[in-house]
């Protein structure tokens, strides 16, 4: 099995990448900077391969599709993990709408065309897999504050899409999710959450689930959450 994750070389997505690793799979680790990607490769091993990758970048993504089509011919997991602007400091009503664009740009669009760019080489894989790392802060169940507003919101945006690309896909044996690692102690997550592994664990559920699992779900350690 071949899998792409992105935002690879650190936290959720680096033990993302080992855990899928230890389960067999040959992990594309990808990152926006060559040096950070290929580091993260060589540290995690055989079957690890380096990929640069700003999953904002239409460019990139053709590049991508290009490489990955060379080197495997197909693709059978994508893990979108790169997210950014977790914005403790700031409010729905004072946000700062340039930050907020700027968070849709790699939390809902490079998702979205990520999927659009590597889907021909989905369609040629095996087991096909889509897991969208989301957060409960995109949970409008548990959204009861304007605190994180770029975060939120483009959580919530990714937890529709989820469900949008899950329906046209469904046809075609595809199981595309969203999940939630909960408060993770990561850079982005800060100190006192739980350990990253635990968090990792549930994306990597996702990521092999069998045929005929749950597909247009939003799941926690394998258990489906309110949207």
């Amino acid at each position: 099995m071949i899998a792409l994750v992105t935002g690879a070389n650190r936290g959720l997505g680096r033990e993302t990448a080992r855990q899928l690793l230890a389960a067999g799979h040959t992990v594309v680790i990808a990152a926006r900077q060559d040096g950070a990607a290929r580091d993260t490769a060589a540290a995690l091993g055989e079957h690890a391969y380096p990929l640069r990758l700003d999953v904002t970048s239409t460019a990139d993504i053709a590049a991508a599709a290009g490489e990955l089509q060379g080197r495997f011919g197909h693709l059978d997991v994508l893990v979108n993990n790169a997210a950014i602007h977790y914005d403790t400091w700031q409010h729905a009503l004072g946000a700062d709408l340039a930050v907020v664009r700027e968070a849709a740009e790699t939390n809902v669009f490079g998702p979205w065309q990520l999927v659009q760019g590597l889907l021909p080489l989905l369609r040629a894989g095996s087991h096909q897999r889509i897991v969208n790392v989301s957060s409960g802060a995109g949970s409008l169940t548990e959204m009861t504050s304007g605190s994180t507003p770029a975060y939120s919101v483009t959580k919530a945006a990714l937890n529709a899409l989820t469900r949008m690309l899950a329906a046209d896909l469904r046809g075609e044996g595809f199981l595309v999710n969203a999940v939630c690692p909960g408060w993770v102690a990561t850079d982005m997550g800060g100190p006192g959450g739980r350990p990253v592994s635990e968090g990792a664990a549930g994306i990597v559920w996702a990521a092999t689930l069998p045929d005929g699992g749950p597909t247009g779900g939003f799941f926690r350690d394998g258990k489906a959450i309110a949207w």
